[in-house]
């Protein structure tokens, strides 16, 4: 009776939630395990789950066991989860073990408690030739509701050697990929907080989009590289388990938006001569050359060069980039206003008015077109070559001067679709709500990507009127009639990233 007593208190003690305990049927039988070297160390393996008899996803686990006497054993299962539900950590103590042929047995029970669930843990399993089998029965509550919840674990132990990086290494959508096209920016990735951010066009598909993903050396990761993956709750979570079983989650989340994409196939005839081609969307400086090709006899200036602003089969992609290059214009003077020596090659989104620099030749750059979202982002790619002559506003040369080309994003309020900034007030302007410049002056010899990241310094409101001007040049102090001669930039497949407005 005694006995039947003290086994009675002994089960009850185990199952208590603060405390575990594992037991062993001859507790009397003298056993002698090399634990330390056979058994001890780290496993890894797969976890199969059953809730309710329903097959949960398997998982790839690290399950460590450690020596807690000669002959017994604590097993620790770290961040155990199913159907979502985060367990926490099960913790197996004091495992007696039974030698069994090859095999060491072990029973072990254990009880959880936490704001989500309460359950019993009923353990059995065997460790053999650096194998590790374990079965746990367990009896769930959640919310009220019983849940048998079935776990089989199969687990190799680890040499020591392993690695315990479970990194992200880069996370990438193949555009070329027809599920993938309407990704607008590339992920970004966040190892601090785990965080993989990326942009999708508006009311595009993102139920089934396929990432190219490069993990740690040795390490998985699930789902795998080019894996359809759904997009549909806004994010997706990628689990990388490292050599040795360590594991790290990142949160992928899809933001949505618009955009509007440039690749400069089409060119079109200019308002004033037929001769003057302009990448379709864009006003350009060749409406200017052509006044000074047409009209400089009055001036004595003669000009017969190229257009600034022309079409190119050097391409990134397609069969047409645009080109633009800052031309000798030679200088002089027509109706009293001032020809440059050089006209820097520059194209932007707005209107080209040549007539007004006859009263004022920065209001001849009218920037910007009526835009009603918010933009985020201009990229594309670019190639440029500094001119060597470099000749400021006087027509003197500079020897000591180098140029640079430009390129600029302005987001600005008007009040009416009549109101402009111009090159006098483009980059001062109080109007302003967000811009982005970007400069350099070395040589590009190959097409390079570019990003103009715009930075707000008023908030974006949608029931206001907007325009916005993406401004590329040759020459970057061209508009003040400071540039070299030969200064080429080619700009292919701009594109502008906007935010989705929510109403």
């Amino acid at each position: 009776m005694k006995k039947n007593l003290f086994f009675y208190l002994f089960v009850v003690l185990c199952t208590m939630p603060l405390f575990t305990s594992c037991s062993d049927d001859d507790e009397d039988a003298p056993v002698v395990v090399p634990v330390e070297e056979e058994i001890a160390g780290n496993y890894k393996g797969t976890l199969n789950v059953t809730v309710d008899a329903i097959n949960m996803p398997s998982v790839i686990q690290r399950v460590s066991v450690s020596k807690s006497g000669d002959n017994a054993i604590d097993l620790f299962i770290s961040d155990f989860s199913f159907m979502g539900i985060e367990v926490g950590d099960i913790n197996l103590n004091d495992c007696a073990l039974t030698p069994n042929g090859e095999r060491y047995e072990f029973t072990g029970v254990t009880a959880i408690s936490n704001t989500l669930l309460t359950a019993d843990v009923n353990a059995t399993g065997y460790c053999s030739n650096g194998a590790l089998h374990l079965d746990l029965d367990i009896d769930a509550t959640l919310g009220g509701v019983k849940q048998a919840v079935k776990v089989v674990y199969e687990g190799t132990r680890l040499k020591g050697t392993e690695s315990s990086e479970a990194n992200i290494l880069s996370f990438t959508f193949d555009t070329s990929v027809e599920a993938n096209a309407g990704v607008i920016s590339q992920p970004v990735i966040d190892e601090t907080n785990a965080t993989i951010t990326f942009r999708m066009e508006e009311e595009s598909s993102v139920t089934a989009l396929v990432p190219t993903i490069e993990v740690s050396a040795g390490a998985t990761v699930t789902p795998g590289s080019g894996t359809s993956v759904s997009f549909a709750n806004g994010s997706a979570t990628f689990t990388v388990v490292a050599e040795d079983g360590t594991t790290k989650v990142y949160t992928a989340s899809c933001e949505m938006g618009s955009l509007v994409v440039y690749d400069f196939e089409t060119w079109g005839a200019g308002t004033m001569y037929d001769d003057v081609l302009n990448p379709e969307g864009w006003a350009t400086c060749n409406d200017a050359v052509a006044l000074i090709k047409n009209m400089g006899s009055l001036g004595g200036i003669t000009y017969t060069g190229e257009y600034p602003v022309r079409q190119t089969s050097d391409v990134h992609s397609g069969n047409t980039a645009a080109l633009l290059e800052s031309v000798d214009t030679t200088g002089g003077e027509i109706f009293g206003q001032t020809i440059p020596k050089v006209t820097a090659g520059s194209m932007f989104l707005g209107e080209f008015n040549a007539f007004a620099a006859i009263s004022d030749p920065m209001a001849t750059t009218q920037f910007g077109i009526i835009y009603d979202k918010k933009p985020v982002k201009v990229s594309g790619y670019y190639k440029y070559t500094p001119g060597t002559d470099f000749y400021n506003a006087n027509g003197e040369l500079q020897a000591d001067k180098k140029d640079a080309c430009a390129m600029s994003a302005v987001l600005y309020e008007v009040e009416n679709e009549e109101e402009t900034l111009d090159g006098s007030n483009i980059y001062t302007s109080d109007k302003i709500v967000a811009s982005a410049m970007f400069t350099t002056g070395e040589t590009v010899a190959e097409y390079t990507p570019f990003e103009l990241n715009l930075e707000y310094v008023k908030d974006y409101d949608a029931s206001k009127m907007y325009k916005f001007a993406v401004i590329f040049s040759a020459s970057a102090d061209g508009a003040a009639y400071n540039a070299a001669v030969g200064s080429t930039l080619c700009i292919d497949d701009v594109m502008i990233e906007n935010e989705a407005i929510t109403e």
